[in-house]
């Protein structure tokens, strides 16, 4: 059969669902309409369903959805019921705070190294996570079944980077540096731009008539 392509939108709405959900198990609640979880998401009751559909449904008529199951299933289609041993390159502040993360560690995501070029960092703990030296970067990959690999550098040395350890077998990168990657198709980038969404927070403060609902976020 062949496989159904996933939009983008949705991808995007799934980590929503998921934290949402995990929520409400925290406060012991063992089941939710769409209508409800609509209200609670800001998300339409018809587009929840729509997501949902695409990976099976799992709702019932005239129960809605078990809050447990619909969590544990989401996390396995996003992939966090495993683990995904990642690095970070750039041991500054940013990359430091990254290190620090707890949460990382809860949804499935084991930070392994931080990597940097500064003599003076290499070889200390941030965090716990011991600083290696870049050109110990390649072999650490291939060793330690790194999957992920997190950018946290200037944009001309991200560039550079992911082009050397695109044929070590990561899978994905999640990049922070001010540039679109151009990567073979076997590695997923994940592109942050934190002065794009600060613009787009900007506009809807200047244009509060136009930002519309938040149904169909």
């Amino acid at each position: 059969m062949e496989q159904k392509t996933i939009s983008q939108a949705i991808i995007k709405r799934l980590p929503r669902y998921y934290r949402y959900l995990g929520e409400l198990r925290a406060q012991g609640i063992e089941r939710i309409s769409s209508n409800d979880f609509s209200k609670l998401m800001g998300v339409t009751a018809s587009q929840i369903r729509q997501d949902l559909n695409n990976f099976g449904g799992f709702g019932q008529q005239g129960y809605g959805y078990n809050v447990k199951n619909l969590y544990t299933e989401i996390g396995k289609i996003l992939g966090i019921d495993k683990v995904h041993n990642i690095i970070v390159i750039g041991a500054g502040n940013f990359g430091s705070a990254l290190a620090g993360y707890s949460d990382f560690e809860r949804r499935g995501f084991r930070i392994k190294a931080l990597f940097d070029r500064d003599k003076n960092k290499v070889g200390k703990e941030i965090n716990g996570i011991k600083v290696y030296p870049m050109e110990e970067l390649r072999q650490f990959i291939k060793d330690n079944n790194i999957e992920i690999v997190t950018l946290t550098i200037p944009k001309t040395a991200a560039i550079e980077v992911a082009k050397s350890i695109a044929d070590t077998g990561i899978k994905g990168i999640w990049n922070f540096a001010h540039t679109d990657l151009a990567l073979p198709d076997s590695i997923a980038v994940e592109n942050v731009h934190l002065s794009e969404s600060l613009m787009r927070l900007s506009y809807n403060i200047v244009n509060p008539d136009k930002r519309g609902k938040r149904y169909g976020i």
